[in-house]
């Protein structure tokens, strides 16, 4: 186990390595001059001493390899840069914004799961019957829905039309609904077809010819053996999901003014605040990295298969 976890510890570090690699060289590539964007977000003209002088100041003269080995380091530090817009560190702005995502991303999972995970198993259970192909058509419908679109629609009946909920976020339990509903729609659309299709794999395998066999009824079978198994896949969707809402939907927290990490990248984008860029980018690496090793060691512990590889190995 403790080698298994120290082999996926450092292929993941070698992957975080090349994503800030990769992140810095982008940002380095882009034509704007980082001395010149301070400046501007501040309402000042340099002159071109000053941008010089300024440039010198911020190593922006020295090799590319030399910049980023600084950069490397005081990320390490936890030193992100100060954001040109805010004028504040990116790590201060990133915590200030990093609960609201939470809340949210929390909370759209939460649903998620309440709805996709019977419907799932009563889609399955009621194979190519009535209630089986509404479930799928709907679903089908849910997961062809963009969701930029959804969001918009959602706003125009709920909110301007019925005036159940307001326009504008304000970041309180009533406001989060209408983005909750928008990042949970498709999800759970895809989820339920997921989750059908595992327990239908699980259904076609000779233990459960077994157990009926021996006269165990059909929701033992359900509860305590198909489903146990099939969840085994839909962990590690759930892993990806999770790194996908903590990372922030950033379209949909624009579009609902919802005051979390992908609202303020949307505004760094539109300012060219690179240093909240970079910042965004590391999170988003950070997540997915730690979620994948969490999901990797989850379905370790679940599939004895793994374990018997990894002892192999």
């Amino acid at each position: 186990m403790h080698k298994y976890i120290l082999k996926r510890l450092g292929q993941l570090v070698l992957v975080l390595l090349g994503v800030t690699f990769l992140t810095f060289i982008i940002t380095a590539a882009a034509p704007s001059d980082a001395a010149e964007m301070e400046y501007l977000s501040k309402g000042i003209t340099p002159s071109a001493e000053l941008l010089e002088a300024t440039r010198e100041e911020m190593g922006l003269n020295d090799p590319l390899l030399v910049r980023y080995g600084t950069w490397l380091g005081n990320v390490l530090q936890g030193k992100l840069g100060t954001s040109y817009s805010f004028d504040e560190s990116v790590f201060t702005q990133l915590t200030r914004k990093l609960p609201e995502t939470l809340r949210l991303a929390g909370a759209t999972l939460l649903l998620m799961l309440l709805v996709a995970l019977p419907l799932g198993i009563v889609t399955a259970v009621h194979k190519n019957k009535l209630i089986d192909y509404v479930i799928r058509f709907v679903s089908f419908v849910g997961v062809s829905l963009p969701n930029f679109w959804l969001a918009l629609m959602l706003m125009f009946v709920l909110a301007v039309k019925l005036r159940w909920f307001n326009v504008v976020s304000s970041n309180d339990f009533k406001s989060m609904v209408l983005p909750m509903l928008t990042l949970m729609i498709p999800l759970a659309s895809n989820y339920i077809r997921q989750i059908r299709a595992a327990i239908l794999e699980e259904y076609s395998h000779e233990y459960v010819t077994g157990a009926r066999a021996k006269g165990i009824s059909e929701k033992r079978i359900m509860f305590c053996h198909v489903l146990p198994n099939a969840l085994a896949p839909i962990v590690t969707l759930i892993g990806l999901s999770v790194g996908h809402l903590l990372g922030g939907a950033a379209i949909i927290e624009s579009i609902f003014s919802w005051q979390g990490i992908g609202n303020m990248v949307v505004v760094a984008i539109r300012n060219r605040d690179y240093p909240i860029i970079q910042g965004y980018v590391i999170w988003m690496a950070l997540i997915y990295v730690s979620v994948n090793l969490l999901v990797d060691i989850v379905c370790y512990l679940m599939d004895p298969r793994q374990r018997r590889r990894g002892e192999l190995a």
